[in-house]
């Protein structure tokens, strides 16, 4: 090599070793000279990319459950705006506001909107197109719970257990309608033990320069729907248990590249059931399945109607962290999941979720929604105002839960009518015939003068229907000291608080009953399961042996509420007509409402013999 060009490649080489020098200086490599080795490039490589910031990406969940039918901040019952002492407001035109603002700050290509069941039941407006101008019909219109939800943009829904109250027809027809999937990995086909419905949702959200981000949304639906629907269910559905179908999808979920699993389930968080041991699954069991099952980042909760911002679950086979969060049913709220992924190793993984509520009253109803559904509003509306009767008093439900009341009355006695008609002419219409009912609300009333449809509708909140079961004299006084444990022992000589005296080991008022057609004491000084003193029949102590046609809803019928025998009782009739809708017919038909018609004293609370109300 001559001599110039020697020098030339010298000193190119000295200014490429200080070049060298300074860049891994700056990089903290501390490159040795002077005799020492220097370090490898792939370690110096790997030391750089180490200090390199993490890549990472941000994705929001959002969540709604127990809809109910609930588009509006309207109720139906009162014909005016919903209100509550909390200051709540209700529907999803309020909800899509949220939605539209979670979006315009994270962007919706970094957001999922999901839903946790229970979507069309609940409302006058849900009834009006299932019963009234139902969607099933030829050219029937599309369902405004679907509507609202397609207009919002939801990403997938899991089943809810009162998506089966008006059969499986109607179902599929709401399913149809829908422009994202109900999901439903637990409800299988009762022959073939396959998915009736998707089991899972994936969706991609692309990052630039990095492969996407794929969330997988496994839908579980409640295990209790074989129980409360059994009458469009069997034989045709079976409903496992979540945490074993939850075990079953999350490893293929994860195996298809999942790199964030979120649960939507129908299920409470508690571990509790209310139909006792019927099914060996548990009723509430989202926190089982985020202790049991690994690899879920998140679950939005349903069922339960409470609300829980956030709940952190330990996995109990990784110690990793599962957040759970339930929004307030009716889109009184919505769940927000805050999701942070790293990229690290050539893969996407979770480092943090977090959550919270937002609550809808802080919003406007969004006018796109209001729009959409205000002809669908209007009808329904009209329908419910329709007068059926005139009441010759007020009657309400204020102290229906203590006191027998009237106008729960008026339930027992639509029911007893309806059932000794079903079964004239039968092998059962000498078997004398008695009612149960339950206090739904706190404040339905009907009052003096005309009655309209939403009056009666208050006071029958449900779409339950009518069943008759035979029971026992001894069985029907078992059903009665189960019901009664839903009072707090109070002491003989203790203040009397109604606020405190019910709902005893939080037992919900409508798994409370009255049976009509015995007459029968609860002493409240007593422990649960030694309350119920003199029941008789006729004015005669009520026999043991003795038979009865037990008037009931279907809820009830099929182990609703874990009442005892009933479950299991022979039954002789059922119908698929609404009670609230006999209700309606019978006052139809009377046209006067009088509670001489119906009213009577059947039961009433003691303390040792003692009324605790001396009205009664």
């Amino acid at each position: 090599m001559p001599l110039n060009r020697e020098n030339r490649q010298n000193r190119q080489n000295r200014v490429n070793r200080r070049k060298f020098l300074k860049e891994s200086a700056a990089a903290g490599a501390g490159v040795a000279i002077a005799g020492a080795v220097a370090a490898p490039a792939a370690q110096a490589a790997e030391s750089a990319a180490a200090k390199r910031p993490a890549r990472r990406y941000s994705l929001t969940v959002m969540g709604t459950t127990d809809l109910h039918g609930h588009v509006f901040n309207w109720d139906y019952f009162k014909d005016a705006e919903y209100s509550d002492k909390a200051g709540n407001a209700q529907g999803l035109s309020r909800v899509s506001t949220l939605v539209n603002q979670v979006r315009a700050e994270k962007g919706r290509c970094n957001t999922l909107l999901l839903d946790a069941g229970d979507t069309i039941q609940g409302t006058p407006l849900t009834y009006y197109y299932a019963k009234v101008d139902p969607i099933t019909a030829q050219g029937g219109p599309v369902h405004p719970m679907a509507q609202a939800m397609n207009a919002i943009g939801y990403d997938a829904a899991a089943l809810g257990n009162h998506e089966f109250n008006y059969g499986i027809e109607t179902l599929r027809k709401f399913e149809e309608q829908l422009r994202f999937p109900l999901l439903g990995a637990n409800a299988l086909d009762a022959r073939t033990q396959k998915p009736a419905f998707p089991p899972y949702f994936v969706k991609k959200f692309r990052v630039p320069g990095l492969p996407s981000v794929k969330v997988a949304v496994l839908g579980l639906t409640n295990p209790g729907i074989a129980i409360w629907d059994r009458a469009y269910v069997q034989g045709r559905l079976v409903f496992p248990g979540l945490e074993e179908q939850a075990a079953k999808w999350v490893p293929r979920l994860k195996s298809m590249g999942a790199d964030v699993v979120v649960v939507s389930a129908h299920s409470g968080s508690s571990g509790t059931s209310s139909y006792g041991d019927q099914l060996p699954y548990v009723e509430n069991s989202a926190a089982l399945v985020a202790q049991q099952v690994p690899d879920i980042d998140a679950v939005l909760v349903g069922h339960a109607h409470v609300e829980i911002p956030e709940l952190r679950v330990t996995n109990a086979k990784t110690g990793r962290t599962v957040v759970l969060s339930e929004p307030l049913a009716f889109a009184e709220r919505l769940s927000l999941f805050d999701v942070e992924l790293v990229f690290e190793r050539g893969r996407w993984g979770v480092e943090s979720v977090s959550s919270k509520v937002l609550n809808s009253n802080s919003v406007a109803d969004d006018p796109k929604i209001t729009k959409l559904l205000s002809d669908e509003h209007a009808k329904v509306v009209a329908y419910v105002n329709q007068v059926v009767g005139t009441a010759t008093e007020t009657l309400t439900t204020v102290e229906a839960r203590y006191k027998d009341a009237p106008i729960i009355d008026l339930i027992t006695k639509v029911q007893e009518d309806v059932v000794k008609a079903a079964l004239a002419g039968t092998s059962y219409a000498s078997l004398p015939v008695i009612a149960q009912a339950s206090p739904f609300s706190r404040t339905s009333e009907i009052p003096a003068g005309k009655v309209t449809i939403r009056d009666l509708s208050s006071l029958y909140v449900y779409d339950n229907t009518l069943v008759a079961k035979v029971l026992t004299g001894a069985q029907l006084k078992a059903y009665l000291e189960y019901s009664a444990e839903y009072f707090v022992q109070t002491a003989p000589d203790a203040v009397v608080d109604v606020e405190r005296l019910t709902n005893a080991n939080n037992r919900p008022d409508y798994n409370y009953d009255y049976v009509s057609g015995l007459s029968y004491e609860i002493d409240v000084v007593q422990a649960a399961g030694s309350r119920i003193r003199n029941v008789t029949y006729n004015g005669a102590a009520l026999d043991d042996g003795q038979k009865f046609v037990f008037a009931v809803n279907n809820y009830r019928a099929n182990g609703g509420g874990a009442f005892p025998h009933v479950a299991s009782a022979q039954e002789v009739w059922s119908e698929s007509t609404e009670i609230r809708t006999r209700i309606a017919e019978w006052v139809t038909a009377k046209g006067v409402l009088d509670p001489k018609d119906f009213a009577s004293v059947d039961w009433r609370l003691t303390r040792g013999g003692v009324p605790v109300f001396q009205s009664v």
